[in-house]
C-alpha cells in the first residue's frame, strides 16, 4: 500500500493566492459573517447567478440546504410527491423527505446516466407537484422533454446542478433552466467554499421568499417578530470570499476537467466492454467526475478498486440507488413493481476515477495503465 502522500485522490481542491488574499482580507476587517458584515457574499451570489444565466442567487450552507430551501420555497410538503432520479446523491432525496413530501424514484437512461424522460408520464399522479432533474457527474439532463412535460402537467422544476456548475444544454446553463436551480460548493465541486450551496432563479417572488426563509424569517418591519417557521441556512462572508476567488477561475477549472476527460477517453476508448462518459450533441459536459461502467466480462468492481488502491490510486463507486437505501426502505419509499434496472446496474458496476483539475498527464497515464491491468485480472 502506498503512503497517503503518494496516493492519487479522487478529488482535491485547487486553492491559490487569491483565495488567501480574500480570506485574509475578511479576517483583517473582522467581516466574517453575512450581508451586514462584509461585501463578498453579495458579490459571490451575483457571480454564481450570472454563471447560471439567472437573475438571483441565494447562498446557503450547503447544496443539501439549497435543495431543502427550494422545496420549502415552493411550499411543497405532506401529501405532495416530487419525482427524483434513483441514481443520485442521497441529498436530493433527503431534501424532499425533510419537507414531509415523498420522493418518487425514476430510472436512469443508459447513456448519460441521468433520469430517463421517457419514464416520466407514468409516474405523474394528482399528488405530483415537481420534478427534480439531477445533472449527474457533470452531464446535463435531456431537459427539453422534461420541461415540456412539466409545463403540460403544471409541475415545478428544481434542478440539482450540484455536480454540473458551468455545464450547458442547448446553449443554456445547468441550474438556469427550471424554476429553481441548486448548486453545491463542497470541497470536491467545480467551485468550492469548503461547505456551501446556492439557490438560483429568475423568479423575483421565489428569490424574495427564499431569502426570507433561509434567514430565520426575519421581518423587515419588526426584526424579532416571526410569522413562519424558517431556517438558518446562511453562508458566511468568509466562505464567500473563498468562493469569489474560485469563481475567477471557473472557466479554467472546467477547461482542465474537460482536458482530463479527453485524455482519459483517448486512452480508455480501446478497452473492450468499458462504458465511458457521454457528451451528447449541443451539450457541454463539465466532467465533475470521470465515471466508467465495467462490462460483464470485467472483474468484480471491488476487486478492480482494491487493485487500484494497492497501486496508490483512489476510486469511488457510483451512488447507491435511492430505492435500495436502507433509510428509505424503513420508510416504505420503494421502487415500483417494474424496479429500476438501469440505476441498479449502474450502481453495481459504475465507478469514477481521480478527477482533480490538478491531475497531470503522466498521472492520468499511470491511472489508465493501472486500470487496464486490473481489468485483465479476472
Amino acid at each position: 500500500m502506498k503512503k497517503s502522500q503518494d496516493i492519487i485522490r479522487v478529488s482535491e481542491p485547487c486553492l491559490g493566492p487569491e483565495e488567501i488574499t480574500n480570506v485574509t482580507d475578511c479576517l483583517k476587517r473582522g467581516m466574517i459573517s453575512g450581508y451586514i458584515q462584509g461585501d463578498y457574499l453579495e458579490k459571490f451570489e451575483q457571480l454564481v447567478s450570472e454563471s447560471c444565466g439567472t437573475k438571483h442567487g441565494i447562498a446557503t450552507t450547503s447544496g443539501t440546504t439549497a435543495l431543502a430551501l427550494a422545496v420549502a420555497t415552493l411550499n411543497l410538503g405532506p401529501g405532495d410527491e416530487i419525482i427524483v432520479p434513483a441514481l443520485t446523491n442521497i441529498a436530493s432525496a433527503f431534501a424532499v423527505v425533510y419537507s414531509g413530501a415523498k420522493p418518487v424514484f425514476i430510472d436512469s437512461e443508459p447513456v448519460t446516466w441521468n433520469l430517463n424522460p421517457e419514464l416520466l408520464r407514468p409516474l405523474i399522479s394528482t399528488k405530483t407537484k415537481a420534478i427534480m432533474p439531477v445533472h449527474l457527474y457533470g452531464h446535463p439532463v435531456d431537459m427539453d422533454p422534461v420541461l415540456k412535460i412539466a409545463q403540460e402537467y403544471n409541475l415545478k422544476i428544481i434542478e440539482d446542478a450540484a455536480e454540473a456548475h458551468g455545464a450547458e444544454y442547448h446553449g443554456k446553463r445547468a441550474g438556469g433552466m427550471g424554476d429553481i436551480g441548486c448548486l453545491s460548493f463542497f470541497s470536491n465541486k467545480i467551485a468550492t467554499t469548503g461547505e456551501g450551496g446556492m439557490l438560483v432563479t429568475n423568479d423575483d417572488q421565489i428569490a424574495e421568499r427564499a431569502r426570507f426563509l433561509k434567514n430565520l424569517g426575519y421581518s423587515n418591519r419588526e426584526k424579532f417578530l416571526h410569522t413562519e417557521l424558517a431556517f438558518n441556512y446562511r453562508l458566511t462572508n468568509l466562505q464567500a470570499a473563498l468562493g469569489v476567488a474560485q469563481m475567477s477561475r471557473l472557466d479554467k477549472t472546467i477547461s482542465a476537467k474537460r482536458k482530463i476527460a479527453e485524455l482519459y477517453s483517448k486512452r480508455l476508448r480501446q478497452v473492450k466492454g468499458l462504458q465511458l462518459p457521454a457528451e451528447l450533441p449541443r451539450v457541454k459536459n463539465v466532467y465533475w467526475m470521470y465515471g466508467i461502467v465495467l462490462g460483464p466480462d470485467h472483474p468484480d468492481r471491488q476487486r478492480v478498486r482494491d487493485g487500484m488502491m494497492v497501486a496508490g490510486i483512489e476510486t469511488r463507486n457510483f451512488f447507491y440507488p435511492m430505492h435500495l437505501q436502507p433509510v428509505f426502505k424503513k420508510m416504505g419509499i420503494l421502487a415500483g413493481n417494474s424496479g429500476l434496472p438501469v440505476a441498479e446496474h449502474l450502481g453495481e458496476r459504475g465507478l469514477y476515477l481521480p478527477s482533480s483539475p490538478k491531475l497531470t498527464e503522466p498521472q492520468i497515464e499511470r491511472i489508465c495503465e493501472t486500470l487496464i491491468q486490473n481489468l485483465k485480472n479476472k
